[in-house]
This record gives C-alpha cells, sequence and structure tokens, in this order.
C-alpha cells in the first residue's frame, strides 16, 4: 500500500499568509500618498502661480515644469528602480522610496521660489519612483497565485480612490492653509507607512536580477528632458522656430533616437524593445499614453478654468472634478463584462472617441455656462477612459508571457507618465503661445518689461490688473476672453490626439483579447524576516 504523498507546502511562509491582507493595507498607503500627490496638486497650481504671499508667483511654464519635473523623473527611473529592488530588496527600497518622498514634499512645502518647487519635486520624483513598482513586487510575493488577482484588483482600487479624494483634500487644506499644505500632508503618512512597513512587510528579493542599465536611464532622462524643456520653452516665448527652441527639441529627438538604438543592442537593456514588434502591445501601449496626454493637458488647464474664469474656490474646484473619478470607480471594474460582449476593439475605441468628443466639448464652454454641463462632460470623459484604461491593461499584460509581466507593468506606468509628461508640456504650450497672442494688443498701454510678464498667463495678467487698481478692470475681461480662445484651441488639439489614438486602435488591436503566450517557470525566493 502506497502513502499518499504529502501535498506541497504553500509557497508563502504561514506567518506572512496570516498577515497578508494587512500587508496590502500598508502597500496600498504607501501607493496612495504617490498617487495622491499629483492629484492634490491638481487644484493647487493656481493657488501657486498667484503673487506672494498667497503663492510662489509661477509662471504657467514654472508650473509646467513642477508637475513635470515629477513625472520624468519617476518615469526615466522606474525601470531602474524596479531592478534595484531585485537585487538589494524590495522592502529595502520601499521604505528608502518612501522616506526619500516624504523628505521632497517637507523641502517642497518650504519652497522660498519656484525654481526651489521644481528640484523638490524631481526629489518627490525620485522616491515616487523606488515605490510605485516595489509594491506590487511586494503583493505578488506574499499572496497565493488564487489571490493575487483579488489583490491587484484592491491595489488598483487604490489610485482610482486618491484620483477622487486628492483634489477635495486639497481644497480643504488650500482653504484653511498655505498653499505648501498640499505637500506637507504627505509626511506624517509616510512617517505611518514606514513604521507600519518595517513592522509588518517581508522582505523578498530576485535571486537572478537583472544588471542596472544605467547609459539607458541616463540617455533616457537626458533626451525626454531636452524635448520637454524644448517645448515648453516654445510655448513660453509664442515661438516654436526660435533656433534655440528647435535645437533643443532637435537634440532631445537625437538623444532618444540614440537610446533606442543603444537598447536593441544592449544585453540588459532597460526597455527590451522586442516587445514591440507585437503589434498589439504596441498598439495598446500607444493608446495609454495618448490618453493620459490628453487627460493631463486638459486637467492643466480646466483648473484655470474653474478658478480663474469661474471664480470658484479650491475646495470647489475639487469637488467638481469628482465626476471624472467616480465615473472611473464606477465602469472600470465592470469594462471588462463590456469588452466580453463587444471584444477589445471595439470598446477600446469607443472609449477613445467618446474621450474625443468630451476634448471638444470644452469648446462650448464659456464664462457663463451652466456648470452642470462641465460635470456632465468630466463624467463622460472618466467614462471614456474607463473603457480605455481596462482593455489596453488586459491585452498589455496577455500580450507577454507571465514572467514578462512585471516588464509589461513597468512599460506601460513608463508610457502613461511619459505622455501624461509630454500632454503637460505640448499642450500648455499650444495654450500659452494661443493666451499671449490673444492677449498682445491689450497690453500696449503697460511698460515693456511688465507687457511680457503679463502675457505669460491669465494669472499673470489678473495679478498685474489688481495691482493697477480701477485702471485694471479692462485686463480682466480681455484676459477671461483670451483664455477662453486658448483653452478652445487647446481642447480642439488634445481631441485631435485622442482620436489618432482611436485610429491607432481601430487598425491594431484585436477583436478579443489575445491568448496568453507559453508560459516559462520562474521562481522568486520570499524571505519572511522583517
Amino acid at each position: 500500500m502506497t502513502t499518499p504523498a504529502a501535498p506541497a507546502a504553500p509557497r508563502i511562509p504561514e506567518a506572512v499568509h496570516r498577515r497578508r491582507w494587512a500587508i496590502l493595507g500598508v502597500l496600498m498607503l504607501s501607493l496612495l500618498i504617490v498617487v495622491l500627490d499629483n492629484s492634490i496638486l491638481n487644484v493647487a497650481i493656481k493657488t501657486i502661480s498667484t503673487p506672494a504671499p498667497t503663492g510662489l508667483g509661477a509662471t504657467q511654464s514654472e508650473l509646467e515644469w513642477a508637475i513635470n519635473a515629477y513625472t520624468l523623473v519617476f518615469a526615466g527611473l522606474l525601470f531602474t528602480a524596479g531592478l534595484l529592488g531585485d537585487r538589494l530588496g524590495r522592502k529595502k527600497v520601499l521604505v528608502g522610496g518612501l522616506v526619500v518622498f516624504g523628505l521632497g514634499s517637507a523641502l517642497a512645502a518650504e519652497s522660498g521660489s519656484p525654481v526651489q518647487l521644481i528640484v523638490f519635486r524631481a526629489l518627490m520624483g525620485l522616491g515616487a519612483a523606488f515605490v510605485m513598482p516595489a509594491t506590487l513586487a511586494v503583493l505578488m510575493n506574499v499572496f497565493e497565485r488564487d489571490e493575487q488577482p483579488k489583490a491587484i484588483g484592491i491595489w488598483a482600487g487604490g489610485v482610482g480612490l486618491a484620483i477622487a479624494i486628492g483634489p477635495i483634500t486639497g481644497g480643504l487644506l488650500l482653504d484653511h492653509f498655505w498653499w505648501g499644505s498640499v505637500f506637507l500632508v504627505n509626511v506624517p503618512i509616510v512617517i505611518i507607512a514606514v513604521v507600519l512597513m518595517l513592522a509588518l512587510v517581508p522582505d523578498s528579493r530576485d535571486p537572478r536580477p537583472g544588471r542596472i542599465d544605467l547609459v539607458g536611464v541616463a540617455l533616457s532622462v537626458v533626451g525626454l528632458v531636452l524635448l520637454v524643456y524644448g517645448i515648453i520653452k516654445g510655448g513660453q516665448l509664442a515661438d516654436f522656430t526660435d533656433p534655440a527652441v528647435l535645437g533643443t527639441i532637435g537634440a532631445g529627438l537625437v538623444v532618444l533616437v540614440a537610446f533606442v538604438l543603444y537598447e536593441r543592442r544592449s544585453d540588459h537593456p532597460s526597455i527590451d524593445i522586442r516587445y514591440f514588434k507585437n503589434k498589439v502591445f504596441s498598439a495598446a501601449i500607444a493608446a495609454i499614453a495618448l490618453v493620459f496626454f490628453a487627460l493631463m493637458g486638459v486637467t492643466f488647464f480646466s483648473v484655470f478654468y474653474t478658478q480663474s474664469v469661474r471664480g470658484y474656490s479650491p475646495l470647489q474646484t475639487g469637488l467638481l472634478m469628482l465626476p471624472l473619478a467616480a465615473a472611473q470607480l464606477i465602469f472600470a471594474p465592470r469594462a471588462r463584462l463590456v469588452v466580453d460582449r463587444f471584444g477589445v476593439r471595439a470598446v477600446t475605441t469607443g472609449g477613445l472617441v467618446l474621450l474625443a468628443a468630451m476634448l471638444a466639448a470644452f469648446m462650448i464652454l464659456d464664462a457663463d455656462t451652466p456648470i452642470w454641463v462641465l460635470e456632465v462632460v468630466f463624467f463622460l470623459m472618466g467614462t471614456g477612459m474607463a473603457h480605455v484604461m481596462t482593455p489596453t491593461s488586459v491585452v498589455i499584460m496577455q500580450a507577454l508571457p507571465r514572467e514578462k509581466a512585471g516588464s509589461a507593468s513597468a512599460l506601460s506606468n513608463t508610457f502613461r507618465q511619459v505622455g501624461g509628461a509630454l500632454g503637460i508640456a505640448v499642450l500648455g504650450s499650444v495654450l500659452s503661445t494661443a493666451y499671449r497672442s490673444g492677449i498682445q494688443d491689450k497690453l500696449g498701454l503697460l511698460p515693456p518689461g511688465l507687457r511680457h510678464t503679463a502675457g505669460e498667463s491669465i494669472e499673470a495678467t489678473l495679478g498685474i490688473a489688481a495691482k493697477l487698481g480701477p485702471r485694471g478692470d479692462a485686463l480682466v475681461g480681455a484676459a477671461n476672453d483670451s483664455f477662453l480662445h486658448a483653452m478652445h484651441v487647446t481642447a480642439l488639439c488634445g481631441a485631435g490626439v485622442a482620436l489618432a489614438s482611436a485610429v491607432v486602435t481601430a487598425l491594431f488591436l484585436p477583436g478579443h483579447a489575445p491568448e496568453a503566450p507559453v508560459e516559462e517557470s520562474t521562481e522568486e525566493t520570499v524571505r519572511a524576516g522583517r
């Protein structure tokens, strides 16, 4: 009589398995502050652009850099941060990232100039780059395979929660405290997260970590910074034919081409260029990048519309943006059911067409449009996004073997961040150029020095109009009219980008999600020690 074989021991140590849901809560808290910070900043940019002592008097180009400094560092270091976590241990990297993020937040809150804010935002991006990939890697190591989909769903829900509560939190803080409070609020959350992390989360690492591609990282960051700088500078000067602008943009493109060529030949690339031979994968990645290109650009100018033109407070602006987040929370979990019925191509393309239509709808908004119209536009934008992000994320993960899931996820995050950065740079520059062109003729009575400053943004014009007293009243109406024209032009450009993305998905995405490729088994060790 043969003795039945004993069941295989679980891959996760029992002590870790028992506290897995508490660990997930700590990971979500870490993720929450990284995502929350950007959504909080969305309602604070108008306040930061206000002259001192209320704000920093940041110009539109400086505001764009305050946002993009974070995004570019985050996107540029995402792969390297993941590899360092594999090599040094995910818990160590995660705690280190949180500490750097908290330090950057405290310094950003005390910034005395726009330049200091930009530098400290870059430091926050450095910390965030080490937090984001480590949270998902730790999650995959504390849950057994059958519970991983549920855990990842809850983890992803944290992003939607942060998008929803960020603007409201920012509005409440700005109603009662100074602008730096939107950054300082991160510090106590970071302290709590670090303490819980040290107490609950086990460490883990890859027994066969990849080599770090320092050359590739340097080329990608330098190329993106040069490209974005040139685009923002062109908007600031309202002249994209300026030799310095063309030279900077050209240099950025040359460096990015060198990055692609280097990655193709490297035996340890940051980005495996071979993935993009898969047309389905490339189309899905492009759709995500272009969606965030349009979304981040629209979010940037919509805050000035609600606060500068319509006169709403930061808190009211946060509440007005709730439909955008609510639609994503409602429809994103259910989008898979729609995909099952109609297919990936139809749902994704339809979502992008809806998004394009809502971007174009900004052209009907003026200074006295009923505010419920904006709410409907935001809700339908969120609906469109939900039906783009869910199916494309599934396609990206299923287009590659499971052992490449980490790389696929990192690529998705990287292109989302880069798309958002370019959206703010390009659409922000379009907004700045169109605004300066519209207001320039109305600034003839101002001294030459003030004339250039007043033409940079609506906040700059309104700030100078306030200093002029009754003589500046005529500038207020002119500033509102010029901004609305610039917003309409920018929204039309965003709609065009969304439509271009719809064409890409209609041509290259499959009717239904592709079958998962053959997997290769890979094992990863988990250490239960704290």
